[in-house]
C-alpha cells in the first residue's frame, strides 16, 4: 500500500499528514515501536538537492505526538570546503573532518534549528560507537558496519528527495540509506563502500543498497517530491516542481510507486532488480494498491540522467583521498 497526496496551497505539513493517514494513520504505523530515527536525504549543504526539514518535521511532530522518542540521523557525502574543494570530491575517512562536515550541513540546511525546535538529537552516523550488523546471504557485504543508534531504535523512517542519479537512475528511500555507511569506515563520498559494490554488478550502488536496507529496520518511506530533480541528479540537475509527498511501509513498493511517477519503468531501476533477488517484495506495481491521487494524473515523464558504471567514472569522482 502506497499514498500519494498533493501539496495544495504550498501546505507541505498538510500534505505529509494526509499521505500518513492514508496509510492508517502514525499510531497504527509506529505501534510498538518507542524509538524511531528519521532519515533525510542531506548529500551536501546545498538545499536544491536534499530533504526540506518541513516535511521532516512535520514527521518528528507527528511522531512526537504518539509518544515516541525520536532522532534524526545523516552522514553526509561532501560539503564545500571539507571533502569537497575546487570543483573536485574526495574520499576521506578523517573523523574530524566529517564531524565539521557534518554540523555544517545540518547548520547549512536548517536541520540543527529543527532539531532545537523539536528537542531531539541529531546524530551523526559517521562517527562514533560502531556496531557490525550480519548481512545473510549479502550482496557486497556479510557485515556491515553501522552507527550504534542504528541498532538501538526500532524503526527506522526514510525521508529522501526525489531525484534521478546517474549511477542508480532514480534515488529514493531505499538508495538514501547509502547515507548510513560510517564515512570513518567506508569513507565519504562511499569510495570503498563503491569499489566493492561493483565487483557484484556495475552501478556499484544497487547491491550494496540492498544490503543496507536488509542491515536495518527500514519501515517507512516519506518521499519528499514538494521539488524533485530531473537530468543529471543527484546534484547536477535540473529542479522540478512536482508538489507532492509519497508514503509507504514497503520500502520497495513506495520506491517503484516513485519511480513511476517520475516516468521510470521498474526494470530501468537496478535496486529493484536486486531487491527482487534478495527476496523482496513487490515484483510488479500491479501488486501495490495506491490510495491517494491517481497515477496518470501524477506522472511526469523527467529527464533521464546519463547512466555511468562505477569504473567509468572512478577515477574522476572521488578518486583521491585526502
Amino acid at each position: 500500500m502506497v499514498s500519494i497526496v498533493k501539496i495544495k496551497n504550498g501546505d507541505i505539513e498538510r500534505a505529509v499528514e494526509q499521505a500518513i493517514d492514508l496509510l492508517g494513520g502514525i499510531e497504527g504505523l509506529t505501534q510498538g515501536k518507542a524509538r524511531i530515527m528519521l532519515k533525510p536525504n542531506l548529500l551536501s549543504n546545498d538545499p536544491r538537492a536534499t530533504t526540506k526539514p518541513r516535511v521532516v518535521g512535520t514527521l518528528g511532530k507527528l511522531m512526537k505526538n504518539a509518544g515516541k522518542e525520536v532522532s534524526i540521523g545523516e552522514g553526509s557525502a561532501a560539503a564545500g570546503g571539507f571533502n569537497a574543494r575546487n570543483g573536485e570530491s574526495y574520499r576521506t575517512k578523517n573523523r574530524e573532518l566529517l564531524n565539521a562536515m557534518q554540523q555544517h550541513v545540518f547548520e547549512t540546511l536548517g536541520y540543527t534549528e529543527l532539531a532545537d525546535s523539536l528537542n531531539v538529537p541529531l546524530i551523526n552516523l559517521h562517527s562514533g560507537k560502531m556496531v557490525d550488523v550480519a548481512v545473510p546471504d549479502g550482496f557486497a557485504y556479510d557485515t556491515i558496519s553501522l552507527h550504534r543508534s542504528l541498532t538501538e531504535i526500532d524503526l527506522l523512517c526514510s525521508v529522501p528527495m526525489m531525484k534521478t542519479h546517474v549511477l542508480a537512475t532514480v534515488t529514493l528511500g531505499m538508495k538514501n540509506l547509502i547515507g548510513l555507511y560510517p564515512g570513518i569506515i567506508y569513507q565519504a563520498v562511499r569510495g570503498h563502500m563503491h569499489d566493492l559494490a561493483s565487483k557484484v554488478e556495475p552501478s556499484g550502488t544497487a547491491s550494496a543498497i540492498v544490503d543496507m536496507v536488509r542491515a536495518n529496520k527500514l519501515g517507512l518511506v516519506v518521499v519528499d517530491a514538494h521539488m524533485a530533480m530531473e537530468g543529471e541528479g543527484p546534484t547536477d540537475g535540473t529542479p522540478v516542481k512536482m508538489d507532492l509527498i509519497i508514503a509507504g511501509t514497503n520500502p520497495l513498493a513506495t520506491d517503484m510507486i516513485a519511480s513511476n511517477v517520475m516516468g521510470f519503468e521498474t526494470d530501468e531501476i537496478p535496486t529493484f532488480f536486486w531487491a527482487n533477488k534478495a527476496g523482496m517484495k513487490p515484483a510488479s506495481i500491479d501488486e501495490i494498491e495506491i490510495r491517494g491521487e491517481k497515477l496518470e494524473d501524477v506522472q511526469r515523464n523527467f529527464v533521464k540522467p546519463t547512466i555511468y558504471t562505477w569504473e567509468s567514472i572512478r577515477d574522476v569522482w572521488g578518486a583521491r583521498e585526502i
